[in-house]
């Protein structure tokens, strides 16, 4: 057994110019819910979820993007309710919420 059940990390980078990053997408803003949220669900720490903060995932057409492990789950949000909805369901219940999942050709 893992020391996290899942850590879920947040892309947070911004990229100069008008090049396309999750900073832009107010990707903090995110991750300080998601991190709450765990916390107010009980499911922070050892055996449970760890919220991270990432740079550069490379994914940044997508942006802004999370991805859970251990399972590599790749996700894309737009709003507060997306982010309840994966702790509700991927974090909490360990079921992959579809419709928010980055197709896996979206890259850079």
């Amino acid at each position: 057994m893992s020391y996290y059940r899942h850590h879920i990390f947040f892309c947070l980078n911004q990229r100069a110019g008008d090049e396309a990053c999750c900073a832009r997408h107010d990707a903090q803003a995110a991750f300080d819910h998601c991190k709450s949220r765990v916390k107010a669900a009980g499911l922070a720490g050892p055996g449970g979820v760890r919220v991270n903060k990432a740079g550069c995932l490379d994914r940044c057409a997508g942006g802004p993007v999370a991805v859970v492990y251990p399972e590599a789950v790749w996700y894309t949000f737009v709003d507060t309710s997306d982010i309840d909805e994966i702790v509700d369901a991927h974090l909490g219940r360990g079921e992959v919420v579809e419709r928010l999942r980055l197709p896996a050709d979206v890259g850079r």
